[in-house]
């Protein structure tokens, strides 16, 4: 385990394996520890660094206040993470806005990838004003859909901090929403290695056709439904997943 930053912002990560790198990125409010099935399949032939977001799981500040640049920001402190532990080239693992993460670090800096994996990103964000309400209240009127993770966030982080975290991530992607919802979708021709884009049939927030859009757009993207999944592939179809990943890695 180890810390990186400076002051209040402080990364946490865990450093475990042998073998080319693998980053694995989870989603937003979301640890480590929630991706441990798939460390623990990975870790037997890979370097696995598994990192919590900023603001997330053991990240630090919390509760964090994101801004509407919090991707790229993110994905340059990311960046320099791996810069920190001497890391050239690596495979990017991510779930939502890890995978939005994973994708936009792969346009940043196009040499660093081995390959790109994500589920439940789409290089853009898309949601419905009833959505982006319903993530502002999520801890006292939390949709029907986003029930479970307002309870996970309320066990993980105390209801008064998640109502500050939840709240502000809604403004932030109400303003990346309101100027065009592009992450890496503009720079999809950077991402020049091979990459594999996974949501599940009724992802609310990366539907297929989103999604396959974004595969189609890279140079070397592949595109792969999870059916009748939702957003969360990793617990719908958790070993399915492991296995689609753990074989894209090693055969990339």
């Amino acid at each position: 385990m180890g810390w990186y930053g400076l002051g209040a912002d402080q990364i946490y990560y865990e450093d475990h394996g042998r073998g080319d790198a693998v980053v694995l990125l989870p989603g937003w409010g979301g640890s480590i520890i929630d991706l441990d099935r798939l460390r623990r399949e990975l870790v037997h032939g890979f370097r696995v660094i598994a990192v919590d977001l900023p603001g997330s799981g053991r990240s630090q500040p919390q509760p964090r206040r994101y801004p509407p640049t919090y991707y790229r920001d993110d994905a340059h402190t990311l960046l320099g993470l791996l810069d920190e532990l001497r890391v050239e080239v690596a495979h990017l693992v991510g779930f939502s806005d890890g995978g939005e993460e994973a994708l936009l670090m792969a346009a940043l800096q196009p040499a660093r990838p081995l390959s790109v994996v994500t589920w439940g990103a789409a290089g853009q964000v898309v949601a419905s004003p009833r959505m982006l309400r319903g993530l502002a209240h999520l801890l006292d009127d939390p949709l029907d859909e986003l029930k479970p993770l307002a309870a996970y966030l309320a066990e993980k982080y105390g209801v008064d901090e998640a109502r500050i975290m939840a709240d502000s991530w809604a403004q932030a992607l109400t303003a990346v929403i309101d100027a065009g919802g592009d992450v890496s979708r503009s720079m999809v021709g950077r991402i020049s290695c091979p990459a594999l884009l996974i949501t599940g049939t009724h992802d609310p927030f990366c539907p297929p056709k989103l999604v396959r859009e974004m595969a189609e757009a890279m140079p070397r993207g592949t595109f792969l439904e999870a059916t009748g999944g939702t957003h969360d592939v990793h617990l719908s179809h958790g070993s399915w997943l492991v296995s689609t990943i753990s074989s894209w890695l090693t055969n990339h």
